[in-house]
């Protein structure tokens, strides 16, 4: 078997007994790195300063050799606070409006792939297999075949790809569509990205599809589907039923006094809807006045980029959001939102789930969101939870058991809330199973699997590459 080489923005290191990090991508691709050995490059957190990053660290376990490369204070700057955070992110989650295009930005965001693509090729071999995640590294391929690399190279997106009416406002939108073509096959979380991303190439006349899940775009054939992402189900599944003595989860359950639980586990990020949320939730309240007391809504959106002003902003518009819901609704016993900036653990997440009876997941746009699934997998088989989810999430395509909303629409997910709240068990029971049923078939395992394997068997010239779903 040929050798396996990721390359991602940043690496997530086992700890000294080897274990990965929790995470389901950590997890799976670190067994497949172990399986045939291999290498998983990328950022190593820490930054230069003025000066210019010399050299890699490499760090070598089970058959794995961690190859990190430091960043120089404008790489960070420019690569990954500038040009991925505050152009390509917000695109590719359809706001125009806070993206902020800066040419210097744009700069450093091709030169910190050509400093990857230099450190990555005296590493190789001629048989390895190349995978390369996310929209900070979109030119990585394209740097690769200018040293006359050759080997197969695979590309997944983890957020989600937009329309061409919307990537179109990128500057250097040719540049990174013929980035993503220079990848021998190209990975989208759900099949509306995979059309976007075709619609993309049929809107400039660069490409379209040749065969079953194959392109020609820019005059060279590429591999395209969809591997919508997974979690360790099973694993998530008897985390969350050892988690009844668990103490933070306990004292929650004493302190609700009765009143049932929805959680929202987020980033704190404006595409996470957040905002858009607790207007729903308060318009809940305010049509159901009986409902004091009765039910609390639990907010976990730890810190994210903090360096990127945006995102600092936000923080303080969801406290004031928060704070005018308990002014406006509270009681001297009971805080309708509580809300919690940190981050919790993994036991801790998974005790909250499946304690909450209504699990509230509503991006604005989501490649896939994990925590939906998450939610799912930790419920209690004989008395599950409901997922209210935004149709927006990539998640929606496959979670066809939970109540789908529209975010914007906060009258629609305020009567989602009450359909939830009052559901009966037989129906609960019945969406769960259905969910459950396809999360523990499509695990992380399979999705990782599946990748490498339509990777590894897509033909080198014309022909199909097909995803068997039975994998």
């Amino acid at each position: 078997m040929s050798r396996l080489v990721v390359v991602s923005n940043r690496v997530p290191l086992p700890d000294e007994r080897g274990t990965p990090p929790p995470g389901g991508l950590a997890v799976a691709v670190h067994a497949a790195l172990r399986k045939n050995g291999g290498i998983w490059m990328g950022w190593s957190g820490r930054s230069t300063g003025e000066e210019e990053p010399q050299g890699l660290t490499t760090l070598e376990q089970d058959s794995i050799s961690y190859v990190l490369t430091d960043l120089s204070q404008a790489d960070l700057d420019e690569y990954y606070n500038g040009f991925a955070n505050r152009v390509l992110w917000p695109i590719f989650h359809c706001r125009l409006d806070l993206a902020e295009y800066a040419r210097q930005e744009m700069a450093g965001y091709f030169r910190v792939n050509r400093l990857f693509a230099d450190r990555l090729v005296p590493l190789l071999e001629p048989d390895d297999v190349i995978w390369v995640h996310d929209y900070h590294l979109i030119p990585l391929a394209q740097e690769l075949r200018k040293r006359g690399v050759r080997n197969r190279i695979g590309f997944f997106l983890h957020i989600p790809w937009p329309p061409a009416d919307i990537l179109t406002a990128l500057p250097v939108y040719e540049i990174i569509m013929r980035g993503l073509a220079a990848h021998d096959l190209v990975g989208f979380q759900t099949d509306y990205d995979l059309d976007n991303f075709v619609g993309c190439l049929r809107r400039e006349g660069w490409g379209d599809w040749s065969a079953p899940g194959w392109l020609t775009a820019f005059d060279k054939e590429v591999a395209a589907a969809a591997f919508p992402i997974g979690i360790e189900t099973d694993d998530f599944a008897r985390l969350a039923a050892k988690t009844d003595g668990l103490e933070l989860v306990t004292d929650m359950q004493q302190s609700l006094n009765g009143s049932a639980l929805m959680i929202g586990v987020d980033r704190l990020d404006y595409s996470k809807g957040i905002e858009a949320r607790i207007d729903a939730f308060e318009r809940y309240l305010t049509r159901n006045p009986d409902q004091a007391g009765k039910v609390t809504l639990l907010q976990v959106a730890p810190h994210s980029r903090s360096d990127v002003p945006e995102y600092l902003e936000m923080q303080g518009q969801v406290e004031s959001h928060c704070g005018r819901v308990n002014g406006a609704h509270g009681t001297i016993d009971w805080v309708p939102i509580r809300y919690v900036n940190q981050s919790l653990t993994r036991p801790t997440l998974a005790g909250l789930y499946r304690l909450a009876k209504v699990g509230l997941v509503t991006p604005l746009r989501d490649g896939m969101n994990l925590v939906a699934k998450e939610y799912v997998a930790s419920q209690d088989p004989s008395d599950p939870g409901v997922l209210v989810l935004s149709r927006f999430a990539g998640a929606a395509r496959e979670l066809d058991g939970a109540i789908l909303i529209n975010p914007y629409d906060t009258e629609q997910t305020a009567s989602a809330i009450g359909r939830a709240l009052s559901m009966p068990l037989d129906e609960r029971m019945m969406r769960w199973r259905k969910m459950m049923d396809h999360l523990e078939s499509h695990d992380v395992i399979w999705w990782c699997r599946t990748f490498l394997d339509a990777l590894r068997h897509a033909p080198v010239d014309n022909g199909a590459l097909t995803v068997d779903d039975t994998a």
